[in-house]
This record gives structure tokens, C-alpha cells and sequence, in this order.
């Protein structure tokens, strides 16, 4: 699942709120606004609401989410936004709806009053189902399911594709180089627009003094103009920066152009290109492009789900692809991009997916795919043989010298507790430990015991971090007995430095006689009981 938390701005919600969240967006010239959609389809709102853009009614700005009502249950499938902000968003249904800043007439209802709610966009869009929306700075466009697209707005460039630089104040169809063909994607730069259609041809027009039409030139376009260098691929996905655009194609091939300041091409220089230049060649198939017109950031996925990022990143001018930690592209913009906007409408439902690491973890102790049982204290723990060879040298020894296949599967343990043993299995599965410092002294003991040095050392991070005055000369002793160092170290000099408040617990009176003198006298050589 997508973390909304790594986006700050949803900081302000509490877990409960956080949970009910099935889709979400943030935007706005400093990511202060977000807009999210519960799993019962109730949209909510909260930040800054410049130019109205929460759609609430008023210009208050809110740090509790806020209710909107009218498009409660309506299913959101697509949603953009510009840098006024205006947002435009498209339901399951096909309606669009818009709100927000409108001095350009980007909210399509044939005025330049702001949109303090969200309203239906209704011109020539009524009796079509509406797939996707998207926008630039202050221009909208929608695509309907059967290939046509509409735009509306700021046309200073020709964005808006209507062969003219006049305002366009409702939608209206792009036709032109664009008619008789079906747009299955699009996408918008601050002052330019783009589309992919169904043969895999990419076309562009509006704004092109950075060449972010691809057209190898820089003049402006009013109206649709294809682009000829991409003739001898099929592009599936295109992606617009603020100035710079990506195209992706049937077989994973990556495809840049347009302004380069940041590096945000992925070239290696800062030099715009008028032309797309393929770039990411040394690496797998690329199966996800990423990029937001209000960013000079780029991202893009490959097959087996390595995320990379490049452009400018947090300040920084990163000109190659650099290979990151993150698990989906969205988290590049959460972290690195400047806003940190998204570029989509992000959905957080739970993917059927999982990686090794989340499958080993589910399989722990579950008795149907198990091949092997522990019985400890009674209770039985079910594990696979395969997996405890893999990871323990212990087991390893254990099931080659003396397992064989006529033994009952069924290991008892007496040595160690159920909580003990249940975490060390767990631990083989997860890397992790979920114990109280108490338990983690027979947890260490085990550790010791199968030489499993890492283990011995989280027992001991753990141990370190649960130390209190009750359970402190406990704590020294299980150290000393297992010979742990470090640990022993530590425990005493937390002992020395709360030496009134740990010589009144029992536990204290209660340690072993040749322990207690060697603490005594170790503690009087550091002056601990000079009073």
C-alpha cells in the first residue's frame, strides 16, 4: 500500500481518518491542499484553499477536513489540477466537475468568475462519458471513452489547440491533425498539451520555446502537430513536466525532450533537445513514466519494480537516472519534488501483489502450507523446513544429519519458553523482534546458544531500550550469564547512575552472591558508593 503519510500535509489527519482513505491528491503551488476519497466514497478536503480550490463554499482555509457533499458517491476515476489551482476531475459515470481558480475560463462554464463549489461542466460534454481529465497551468482538457478529446481555458500559446491564441471559455473538441483519430492519453505541460492516440502516434501543440512539443523546433503550435521523430515506435504513455515531456512505448522504451535546466531529460547534460532522445537504454523495460506540470522532476519504473528518479530533486540537479529505495514513482514526488505535489490521483487500496519478503511473513505459523511443528509449552508453532534451512545454520545442521523422512514432524522444546521460540521462528520469517526486554533476555539466551550473532545483538537493542530501575540488575544478569559484553557494559553503568533508586528493588537483593560482590566492588572502584 502507498504511504499518503510520506506526503506532509496529511500529517494533520489522525490514523482513523487515514485508514478510511481509498484514493487521494495533493496539490497546490506549495502541496498545501489535498483532496481524498474514503472507501465509502465520501470526498473530503482540507489546507489553504487558495482561490477557492477546496471547493467548500467560502476562502477559509482548514486544517479539519471538510465535507464535499456534492460529490459524495459519485466515484472519482480521474482528477488534475492547475496552478491557480483549478481542479477538474471525471467520475465512473463520466460527469466532470469543476472548481476553482478561473480567471482564464479553465473551469469551462463560459465565465471568469472563481468556482467557489464544484460545479458540472456541461458544453459539449453532457451527452459524452468522460475517461480522463488533465491540466496545465490555467487550460483543461477532457478525453472521452470514444476518443475524443475537448479542451478549454488560457490558449496564449495555442494550448487549447483551437487554431488561435483567444481564451477558450467552454470545451471544445481539438480536431485539426487530431480528427478522425482516437486519443487514448493524455497530458499537459504549463502552456502545452500533448496526446497519444490509439496507433501509438504522439501529437502536440501550445507553448514550444523549450521544444517540449518534440517537433524539433521551438515555435509555438496552435492546432495538433504529430511528431514525426517518434514515426517508428507505438507509445503508450506520455508524461508532461512543467517544460519537458516523456513518452514511453509498447516495448519499454523511454523517450525525452524539451527543457533540461535540471536535467530533468535524464541525457546526462542540461541541454534542452528539440527532439526526443531515448534515454534509460542500459536499463530493463520500462513499464511507468512519471512527471507533473507544476515539477522539473521525472520518474520512471522498470519491470521488476525498480524505481528511478532524475531532474531536480530536492534542490539538487540529478541529470542521470538514479536508482532509488522506493517501491512505486509516486514517492518520488512525496519526497524529492519541489512542490510536493502528486501527479495523479494516487490510489491507496491494498494491492494483490506481494513481495517475498511480505509472503514469507504471512506464511509464519500458518498451519496450511505448513510442512513441520514445534510444540513449546504445550502449544504448537508451524514453520517450513525449506525456509529454516535457508536461514539457520542451526536447523541446517539439524535436518541433514538427523532428519529423515519416517520422523514425526512434530519437534518438542523444552529448553525455552513459547513466547521465546515463537519469536525466534518469527524472526527467521520477518528479521524482526517484537518482544519485551524481559523475554528478550531468553531470546538472547537462545541467540547465544544457535550463534546467531545478529539476533544476539537486536535481543541487546532491545534490552538497552527497555532498561528500567525495576528490571535493570535482572537485566545485568542475564548479560553476564550470556556473556554479553556490551550489553553487560551498559547495564551497569545504568545501574551505577540510578544506584539508590535500583539497591531498593528486590531484584537487587535477590542477585547472585558472587554477582552482587563483583558488582559492589566494581561499583565502589568508580566511587558509587562513597556516601
Amino acid at each position: 500500500m502507498v504511504d499518503v503519510g510520506k506526503w506532509p500535509i496529511f500529517t494533520l489527519l489522525s490514523p482513523q481518518e487515514i485508514a478510511s482513505i481509498r484514493k487521494a491528491c495533493v496539490f497546490g503551488t506549495s502541496a498545501n491542499e489535498a483532496i481524498y476519497i474514503t472507501h465509502s466514497d465520501e470526498v473530503f478536503v482540507f489546507g489553504l484553499n487558495c482561490s477557492n480550490c477546496l471547493g467548500t463554499g467560502d476562502n477559509q482555509s482548514t486544517i479539519v477536513p471538510k465535507k464535499l457533499e456534492a460529490l459524495c458517491g459519485k466515484k472519482i476515476s480521474s482528477l488534475s489540477y492547475g496552478s491557480g489551482p483549478h481542479v477538474v476531475l471525471c467520475t465512473e459515470d463520466g460527469e466532470v466537475y469543476a472548481w476553482g481558480h478561473n480567471g482564464y475560463s479553465q473551469l469551462g462554464n463560459g465565465t471568469t468568475n472563481q468556482g467557489i463549489t464544484p460545479v458540472q461542466v456541461c458544453t459539449n460534454l453532457l451527452l459524452k462519458k468522460v475517461v480522463e481529465v488533465a491540466c496545465g497551468s490555467h487550460h483543461s482538457m477532457a478525453l472521452s471513452l470514444d476518443g475524443d478529446l475537448y479542451a478549454w481555458g488560457y490558449n496564449n500559446c495555442g494550448q487549447v489547440g483551437s487554431g488561435s491564441t483567444a481564451n477558450q471559455p467552454t470545451p471544445r473538441r481539438v480536431s485539426n491533425c487530431l480528427q478522425g483519430k482516437i486519443v487514448v492519453g493524455i497530458a499537459c505541460g504549463q502552456t502545452s498539451s500533448m496526446a497519444v492516440v490509439n496507433n501509438g502516434e504522439v501529437y502536440g501543440w501550445g507553448y514550444n520555446g523549450n521544444g517540449q512539443l518534440g517537433l524539433g523546433n521551438n515555435g509555438n503550435q496552435l492546432t495538433p502537430c504529430r511528431v514525426a521523430a517518434l514515426h517508428s515506435v507505438c507509445v503508450l504513455q506520455i508524461a508532461c513536466g512543467y517544460a519537458h515531456t516523456l513518452a514511453l512505448t509498447d516495448e519499454g522504451l523511454l523517450y525525452a525532450w524539451g527543457a533540461n535546466t535540471y536535467g530533468q531529460l535524464g541525457t546526462g547534460n542540461k541541454s534542452n533537445q528539440l527532439s526526443p532522445v531515448q534515454i534509460m537504454m542500459e536499463k530493463e523495460r520500462v513499464v511507468e513514466i512519471a512527471a507533473c506540470h507544476s515539477a522539473h522532476t521525472s520518474a520512471a519504473k522498470t519491470q521488476s519494480g525498480q524505481v528511478y528518479m532524475w531532474g531536480q530533486c530536492r534542490g539538487q540537479s540529478v541529470t542521470f537516472p538514479h536508482l532509488t529505495h522506493f517501491a512505486c514513482t509516486d514517492d518520488v514526488f512525496a519526497c524529492f519534488a519541489t512542490p510536493a505535489v502528486m501527479w495523479r490521483l494516487l490510489s491507496v487500496e491494498h494491492e494483490d501483489f506481494l513481495t517475498v519478503a511480505e509472503s514469507l511473513k504471512k506464511e509464519f505459523d500458518s498451519p496450511e502450507t505448513s510442512d513441520l511443528k514445534f510444540r513449546v509449552d504445550g502449544k504448537y508453532i508451524h514453520v517450513h523446513k525449506a525456509v529454516l534451512k535457508i536461514r539457520c545454520e542451526h536447523f541446517r545442521t539439524m535436518f541433514q544429519s538427523y532428519w529423515n523422512e519416517d520422523m514425526k514432524e512434530v519437534i518438542e522444546i523444552d529448553q525455552f519458553s513459547y513466547p521465546v521460540y515463537r519469536a525466534f521462528l518469527e524472526y527467521l520469517y520477518t528479521d524482526s523482534v517484537d518482544l519485551p526486554p524481559e523475554d528478550a533476555i531468553g531470546l538472547l539466551d537462545l541467540a547465544t546458544s544457535y550463534c546467531e550473532n545478529r539476533l544476539k545483538k537486536l535481543c541487546q537493542h532491545i534490552i538497552k531500550r527497555g532498561i528500567t530501575v525495576e528490571n535493570a540488575f535482572s537485566l545485568l544478569s542475564a548479560a553476564v550469564r550470556y556473556d554479553a559484553e556490551d550489553l553487560e557494559e551498559f547495564c551497569f553503568k545504568f545501574c551505577v547512575n540510578h544506584l539508590t533508586e535500583v539497591t531498593q528493588t528486590t531484584a537487587f537483593w535477590q542477585m547472585d552472591g558472587p554477582l552482587l560482590k563483583e558488582f559492589i566492588a566494581k561499583a565502589s572502584k568508580c566511587g558509587a558508593f562513597k556516601n
